[in-house]
């Protein structure tokens, strides 16, 4: 069993796997539109139905809903843990960039950097670089 993450975008899904890709060094694998499903109607969009990128060890899928029935996420985030300080200043900036901003970059009792925004695309994001335990 694997337990995937899928976001929903509001027609913006194909921009913000390149961002990702460009900026979190992600690799897209697939990209896929509803005007080329097999037996696609004429009027169909080229909306991305589905996306697949690999980030990091994990698989991030994603896909466009009507704008309409577009949300920010809310509940839920997703976790970065980068490996130094510096490279979670650059992704944080990189990605703050539009942003709604819930708690700036700074120095935790558990984390040499962490911070949490909604980015430009609707997806919540915490980056970290964690603290050695022990």
């Amino acid at each position: 069993m694997k337990l995937y993450t899928q976001l929903n975008f509001g027609g913006n899904c194909e921009a913000a796997f390149r961002f990702y890709e460009q900026h979190l060094g992600g690799k897209i694998e697939m990209i896929a539109r509803q005007n080329e499903a097999p037996g696609a109607s004429p009027d169909a969009s080229d909306a991305v139905m589905h996306a697949r990128m690999r980030l990091g060890d994990t698989i991030l899928m994603g896909n466009d809903v009507p704008p309409a029935r577009f949300q920010p996420m809310r509940s839920a985030y997703l976790f970065l843990s980068v490996d130094s300080t510096e490279e979670a200043e650059r992704v944080y900036k990189v990605l703050s960039d539009g942003a709604d901003v819930f708690m700036p970059l700074d120095e935790t009792f558990f984390a040499t950097r962490f911070g949490m925004l909604r980015d430009r695309f609707g997806v919540s994001w915490s980056i970290a670089h964690p603290k050695a335990m022990g």
